[in-house]
């Protein structure tokens, strides 16, 4: 029989319950208190990692805006590109040749302010590298914005050459770069040209040169500015199309974009490689379609229409003489194309080349079916009808003979100092244009006189409205030696017979580029083990300091401007792994030398002697690999990919240096 509490027992329950109810409250409390901290501290982590992320962000992009004196720096093939929100002008990159004949490539960005006569430089931790040849196009959208692609580049002493594939675009109100990264994309190259038409940015031709021949293209892709991706314009073998080309006309209309002139390069087995200057006109005719066909995919569907047809000129309609190294700028506000300056090559022979250089100007008139006009300055009124003799220009303008001038102004009148045609500047080609309204702005540029080159740095401007005179915003300060009159054509010779002598070098060497396939074949079992280890092995991540860093990424640029540089020994140059270069592709290029290298001092002969001859060569490789990855990484950062590198060591060194030829026409 179960015993009763009592009165007490019960009391105490109560109590005891009462007490731990009351504990329970006690340590909710605090649990919440200790979670509310929790959270606020955990808010306070939040805002600290977000304002440290800002901070990274801002330091990474900060831009600095710098007043400079006078226009850029001396050089060609950089862009000159007017804003599309705003009076100003952008010049981005270029390039310039000392007469020791060392290359200098730039990647700053400046804008001019024609109102103020300012030239500013922005720049900002993000930026392309440093180039020319790349082809910009401005689209007004977002406040403005510049669109960069591709371009070229070279070491100090143009030993090692190589183009860029990569897609910048410059916001204008920020001053800020940013990189476009798409899977597809346009391949490397330079000398091409852009040009926008609604939304849709066009890329056209181009070359491309791993150091063998210089191959020119003729591919048409366009990139969506609102969607962010890059799709080539495909057409059908039938279909008409311009040839391959670079340093071309590209101009935007309303119905379409207009393509004239150009250059290339003919290549014949057994002969030189033979410039060629083009003339011809094409018109890209664009149109969108309104919707979807029937039964198509709206996620497919591609709006563009695009169509090449060719302009015809008549026999008897003006046009400026055959000529490359030029390119129209437009002029929008009279749908115009304007022309300044270029060169005209004459093969007159395999030992003479003649090149004449232009300062005139011309006008294409981009509606209906075109047509070209000579743009010529207006002659003031000669005051009290006074006869003046017929302007002559400036011998270092025209070229001509200085005596030859100087008789002839013994017999006639003296010059008129105001005649608007002394203003002209002087001959040039690879100049860079803009028009902004109605005026036209030239800027530097590349002149020869007899054996000499000179990269130019004047700045001009002319209202084309009014075509009275050229206004020199800048005098150059390059002094220009009269007294060369020695012929510039037999260097250019010189330049085709080593272009010609690589070709037939690397034509004679082909025996010893072999597939990596056949080279696995080739090698003793042990080797071939070794070669397919070094194919498929997994690269170790070593983890080194910022100091260990900057000292391979120097050893790395260094090792670019003489990897390929003829003047070494054969002995290093063969003995000497390339960027791009695998184990098995070093050792078919180089077995002989490490064979004889053995032989020297082991005296061994047979299989014996090729598995140590691979060794020798395993161990010279694995001294440079960490060089090597370095190279590899500066290049696929200047946009190159692995196959592009692959097919630049597959060509091996350079014979005759790559850069010959840099200022194509």
């Amino acid at each position: 029989m179960a015993k009763k509490k009592g009165p007490a027992t019960s009391k105490a329950s109560a109590k005891a319950a009462k007490k731990a109810k009351a504990a329970q409250k006690v340590e909710r409390k605090e649990k919440k208190k200790t979670s509310k901290a929790k959270d606020e501290s955990d808010d306070e982590d939040l805002e600290g990692i977000l304002e440290k992320m800002q901070k990274e962000w801002e330091e990474a992009h900060t831009v600095t805006e710098e007043l400079v004196e006078g226009p850029p720096s001396r050089r060609a093939n950089a862009t000159l590109t007017a804003c599309p929100n705003g009076n100003h002008l952008w010049c981005i990159g270029g390039e310039f040749f000392s007469d020791d004949g060392r290359a200098y490539f730039y990647n700053d960005t400046f804008r001019y302010s024609p109102e103020k006569d300012e030239w500013r430089k922005f720049v900002s931790p993000t930026c392309p590298g440093p180039r020319s040849a790349h082809a910009v196009v401005a689209s007004p959208a977002g406040g403005g914005k510049l669109f960069l692609f591709g371009g070229e580049f070279s070491s100090l002493h143009q030993n090692t050459f190589h183009h860029y594939r990569d897609f910048w675009c410059f916001d204008i109100t920020i001053h800020s770069w940013d990189r476009i990264d798409t899977k597809i994309r346009p391949s490397a190259r330079s000398g091409h040209r852009m040009a926008i038409w609604k939304h849709y940015i066009f890329l056209f031709g181009g070359f491309y040169d791993p150091g063998i021949t210089t191959r020119y293209l003729n591919d048409l892709w366009v990139f969506d500015t609102q969607e962010y991706k890059w799709q080539q314009v495909e057409f059908r073998d039938t279909d008409s199309k311009p040839s391959p080309r670079s340093g071309f006309s590209f101009l935007p209309t309303p119905e379409g974009i207009l393509l004239y002139g150009g250059y290339c390069k003919e290549y014949a087995k057994g002969k030189r490689p033979v410039g060629v200057m083009l003339d011809d006109t094409w018109f890209l005719n664009l149109s969108l379609k309104s919707a979807p066909e029937a039964g198509s995919s709206s996620k497919s569907f591609n709006p563009l229409i695009a169509k090449w047809e060719r302009r015809k000129r008549p026999s008897t309609a003006y046009a400026p003489a055959l000529r490359s190294g030029c390119t129209m700028t437009l002029w929008a506000a009279k749908m115009t194309g304007v022309l300044f300056g270029g060169v005209t090559d004459e093969d007159t022979s395999e030992e003479t080349l003649e090149s004449h250089f232009w300062n005139d100007l011309n006008g294409y008139q981009l509606t209906g079916k075109g047509r070209w006009m000579s743009m010529t300055l207006r002659r003031p009124k000669a005051k009290g009808g006074a006869k003046k003799k017929k302007p002559q220009a400036a011998s270092a303008q025209r070229g001509e003979d200085s005596d030859a001038e100087d008789a002839a102004d013994s017999v006639v009148m003296e010059v008129d100092p105001d005649d608007p045609i002394l203003t002209t500047p002087l001959p040039r080609y690879n100049a860079m244009l803009a028009v902004l309204r109605n005026t036209l702005f030239i800027y530097g540029g590349i002149f020869e006189k007899g054996s000499r080159e000179y990269t130019l740095d004047d700045f001009h401007s002319l209202q084309l409205d009014k075509m009275d005179r050229y206004v020199c915003l800048k005098h150059t300060d390059v002094v220009i030696d009269e007294n060369d009159e020695s012929s510039s054509d037999d260097d250019d010779e010189d330049d085709d017979d080593d272009e010609e002598d690589s070709d037939d070098d690397d034509f004679d060497d082909g025996a010893t580029l072999v597939e990596e396939e056949m080279v696995k074949d080739k090698l003793p079992a042990k080797e071939e083990d070794l070669a397919i280890v070094e194919e498929e092995e997994v690269e170790e991540e070593i983890t080194i300091d910022e100091e260990t860093n900057a000292d391979l990424r120097l050893q790395a640029t260094n090792f670019m401007g003489v990897a390929k540089d003829t003047t070494r020994s054969a002995e290093d140059v063969i003995s000497t792994p390339l960027p791009g270069e695998t184990l098995a592709m070093f050792y078919a290029r180089s077995r002989e030398y490490w064979a004889q290298k053995v032989y020297d001092s082991n005296d061994i002969r047979g299989k014996e002697l090729h598995r140590l001859g691979f060794s020798v060569a395993q161990e010279r490789y694995d001294e440079y690999k960490p060089i090597l990855k370095e190279v590899e990484k500066i290049l696929a950062e200047a946009g190159l990919d692995e196959e592009e590198m692959r097919n630049s060591a597959a060509a091996g060194p350079a014979a005759g240096g790559v850069g010959q030829s840099r200022n194509r026409r």
